[in-house]
């Protein structure tokens, strides 16, 4: 047991010195904050938004997706029902908006359905009885995953459902979108997007971009870093997704999505100095602060500006675990980025009552 622990401690220091620490700056300003609640944490996400509900403009419901057929289904949500209905109330009462997203990331039966004119409508139609019958503020469309060929089939799409919601508000949730020139060691001559950033700007009231799950997307970032580097959303990056979208979205429709979770890898290194990363699982920061705990490891603060340790379990002494999140000070840091870029808000995924305890104290 003891060399085993003395075996820990050796390699985690070593693993340690790879994680050069970064500091946080403060900035201030006004912005619109937004978050998702997810349906399977219904009971710790609602409570927590209600008691937070002053430092909250939008709530956002993950609580929809679509069927194959164009309709809708609701993941047992029950939006008629606690404590769903404690949040909505308390909501509309502190003048909070409530637009439901509706998820859906089967790329071949988004295309199916999109690109069929009939199953288009009836798409809309559901949609529009949704917001309708709940009095919904709008709505969130968060269709993922999509093919390139989709691209004018879900700006036709976005053009249909803005106009069937009249006053209501349509908001999108779009995927990151990486710098060719970050992503990519050589160019290609043509580059296909399942999103038209022209459409989205002209057709949507709000877009929310998915500015997290970097992992080893930019290649630049990545040769930069000194040591283990697959963030969960470097402050670097998040600005040039931003800034790339600004090209053709109006800075006042964006918010920048933040994350308040994290993964966990199996790390091992290759003979040229390189990494390999075998993601484990998600967890919340809880998860990780305990492991911390357990073995008497102080987090760092890492080259992408989030938290991280790196630790060998005793009872798996072979496998050096690496773990990476986003804590309440990395949040910051993109509210700061927000403020300087003068974007619209922050949209944070998500909501569940297991974020950094100290998240509602940066949103304030």
């Amino acid at each position: 047991m003891m060399k085993n622990i003395k075996l820990f401690f050796g390699i985690a220091c070593l693993v340690f010195l790879f994680f050069p620490f970064l500091n946080v700056q403060a900035a201030e300003s006004s912005l619109e904050i937004s978050g998702w609640v997810p349906y399977w944490r219904a009971a710790t996400g609602t409570a927590e938004v209600i008691k937070h509900i002053d430092s909250l403009d939008e709530v956002n419901l993950f609580a929809y997706s679509v069927k194959k057929d164009g309709s809708l289904f609701d993941n047992n949500m029950n939006v008629g029902k606690n404590p769903w209905l404690n949040l909505i109330k308390t909501a509309k009462k502190n003048d909070v908006k409530i637009i439901p997203s509706i998820m859906w990331n089967d790329g071949d039966a988004i295309h199916s359905t999109l690109s069929d004119s009939k199953l288009r409508t009836k798409n809309i139609k559901a949609i529009l009885k949704m917001v309708k019958e709940n009095k919904f503020d709008g709505v969130d469309i968060d269709y993922e995953n999509k093919k390139a060929e989709t691209n004018k089939f879900f700006s036709e799409f976005l053009k249909e459902l803005s106009s069937a919601l009249g006053s209501k508000i349509l908001s999108c949730t779009i995927e990151s979108r990486t710098p060719p020139d970050s992503l990519y060691s050589v160019i290609p001559d043509n580059i296909e997007y399942a999103n038209d950033y022209d459409a989205i700007n002209k057709y949507c009231d709000e877009v929310k971009i998915m500015t997290y799950d970097q992992g080893r997307a930019d290649i630049k970032l990545n040769v930069e870093a000194n040591g283990p580097y697959i963030p969960i959303a470097d402050v670097n990056w998040v600005e040039k997704v931003v800034k790339l979208a600004e090209e053709k979205i109006s800075k006042g429709k964006i918010s920048i999505g933040v994350a308040t979770y994290g993964y966990e890898y199996t790390l091992t290194k290759n003979s040229n100095g390189s990494y390999n990363y075998n993601k484990i699982s998600n967890f919340n920061p809880r998860y990780a602060t305990d492991i911390a705990k357990q073995f008497n490891i102080t987090p760092i603060r890492n080259n992408a500006g989030e938290l991280s340790f790196a630790y060998i379990s005793t009872s798996t002494p072979s496998a050096v675990s690496l773990l990476w999140w986003s804590d309440a000070a990395a949040i910051k840091e993109k509210i700061d980025l927000a403020k300087k870029l003068g974007v619209k808000g922050v949209a944070v995924f998500k909501i569940d009552g297991g974020a950094d305890s100290k998240l509602w104290d940066i949103l304030k």
